[in-house]
Order: structure tokens, then C-alpha cells, then sequence
């Protein structure tokens, strides 16, 4: 189960199966890199290139993010429901600004979908691609032999949304 707390006491709350898991968290760390390799200044364009940049802002980030502090059942909304919303899809939109768009869905009865949508800055991508790792592992769901990734296509800005279904 994910669990995303907002600063406005909001809990979101999300079950991801393994496949689901072992088919998003590459894609979400080829998104890390794509984001990194988009910021200015950067000049990361070949994917070895921005492999290697994403790790490092990565290893960057965790030295400063807290994993230590619990999570906070403090929420007093949660806007999907009590229940957590079973993921049966998923959408990434890069933002010409910069950042990500992430869709959660879930389509298990057609007469009544359900729909997360998240802005996430590159950071909270980096992180929650290391949680999701962390409890995978933890899991011991073996996702280190999942899937490649779709190749993407740095130059479009206006692609479609990637879509990914379980």
C-alpha cells in the first residue's frame, strides 16, 4: 500500500501490485532522469549521460531527504475514500515547465473509475521511486529483473501521455 500525505492533511491512499510495480518503477526512474537531463543548464543527452546525472542529483536528495521521521496518520481527509484505490493504470505527462504528471487509476468497475491526479517535482519522483524500491525489496518481489522500458523520445515535448495498464 502507498500512502501520500499532503501538507493540507490529505491522505491518498493506493494498493500496487507486483506487476503493476515491476512494470512503473522502471518507467518512474526513466522519468527521474528525463526530468533531470530537462533542467537548465543541463547539457545530459545521450542516456548513459543522464543516467548517470540522475543518479548522483538522486544520491543528493536521499542525503538530504528524512526517512527517519514515521509516517503520519495525522490526515483528515481522504478524498479517494477509506479504502485504498487498487492502481489498474497509470499515466505520465512531462510538463513543458518542467515536472511530472501522474495519473493513478483505477478501472476495476467500469461504471465507477477512479482517478488520482499528482504534480510531482523530479525530487518527489527520486523519492518515491526509493520507497517504492525499498518496499519491493522488502517485499522480496525481485523487481531487479523487471520489464525495460519503453525508449522515449527526449526531443518530443508534446507526445501523449505515457500510459501504462496492469
Amino acid at each position: 500500500m502507498l500512502r501520500l500525505n499532503t501538507q493540507d492533511s490529505q491522505e491518498f491512499r493506493f494498493w500496487l501490485t507486483r506487476r503493476m510495480a515491476q512494470r512503473f518503477l522502471p518507467i518512474l526512474t526513466q522519468s527521474a532522469e528525463r526530468l533531470e537531463a530537462a533542467q537548465p543548464g543541463v547539457a545530459a543527452t545521450d542516456p548513459v549521460s543522464r543516467q548517470i546525472l540522475s543518479d548522483l542529483r538522486r544520491e543528493d536528495f536521499l542525503k538530504k531527504a528524512d526517512f527517519a521521521t514515521p509516517f503520519e496518520n495525522s490526515a483528515t481527509h481522504l478524498p479517494l475514500g477509506p479504502h485504498p484505490m487498487l492502481v489498474t493504470d497509470a499515466h505520465l505527462d512531462f510538463q513543458v515547465q518542467g515536472g511530472l504528471d501522474l495519473t493513478l487509476e483505477d478501472k476495476t468497475d467500469p461504471q465507477h473509475p477512479q482517478a488520482c491526479l499528482m504534480h510531482l517535482q523530479v525530487s518527489l519522483v527520486h523519492g518515491l521511486v526509493h520507497l517504492m524500491a525499498q518496499a519491493a525489496e522488502k517485499a522480496q518481489w525481485g523487481l531487479g529483473a523487471g520489464p525495460e522500458p519503453a525508449p522515449d523520445n527526449p526531443t518530443a515535448t508534446n507526445a501523449a501521455p505515457t500510459r501504462y495498464a496492469h
